[in-house]
C-alpha cells in the first residue's frame, strides 16, 4: 500500500470540496476591485508581499484547477477587505490575520503555485518599488 503525505491528502481533500460559484464569483470581484490598490498601498510594509502577489497569478492563470482558484481567492479576498479579525490599522498586528489565511491557503494547495507566478511576482514588485522610489 502506498502511503499518502499530509498535501496530498489534503489536496486530495480539497477536490472533493463543491465550489459556491456565487461566493467564486464575489470574491472574484472583491480581488478585482481591490487586491493592486491593497498591493501597491502596503508596499514594503508586509512581508508576504511576493506570496500574495504569487497568489494571484496563480488565482487567474488558465492551467489552475478550479478548486485552487477558489482557495487563493477566498485568501486574497480576505486580504482585501479592510473588516477582519485583527484590523490592518493596528501596527505590528494588522496583517497577521492576514499572512496566516493567505499562507494557509498556499500550504494547502501544494505545487499549483509555480515558479512563473513567483517570477511574475517579483518583476511586478520590483517594477512597482523602483516607481515608488522614483515618485520619492
Amino acid at each position: 500500500m502506498n502511503a499518502m503525505d499530509s498535501d496530498e491528502i489534503v489536496e486530495a481533500e480539497l477536490t472533493q470540496l463543491p465550489i459556491d460559484p456565487e461566493k467564486l464569483a464575489r470574491d472574484q470581484q472583491t480581488v478585482e476591485d481591490g487586491f493592486w490598490k491593497k498591493i501597491r498601498r502596503t508596499l514594503g510594509r508586509i512581508p508576504f508581499s511576493e506570496e500574495a502577489v504569487a497568489a494571484y497569478y496563480c488565482a487567474v492563470d488558465a492551467e489552475t484547477p478550479g478548486y485552487v482558484r477558489a482557495v487563493l481567492l477566498g485568501a486574497l479576498a480576505y486580504f482585501v477587505i479592510p473588516a477582519d479579525v485583527i484590523p490592518d490599522i493596528i501596527a505590528g498586528l494588522g496583517f497577521t490575520d492576514d499572512a496566516s489565511v493567505l499562507l494557509t491557503a498556499i500550504a494547502a494547495i501544494g505545487g499549483h503555485l509555480k515558479p512563473r507566478h513567483h517570477a511574475q511576482a517579483r518583476a511586478f514588485l520590483e517594477r512597482e518599488t523602483a516607481a515608488a522610489d522614483a515618485d520619492g
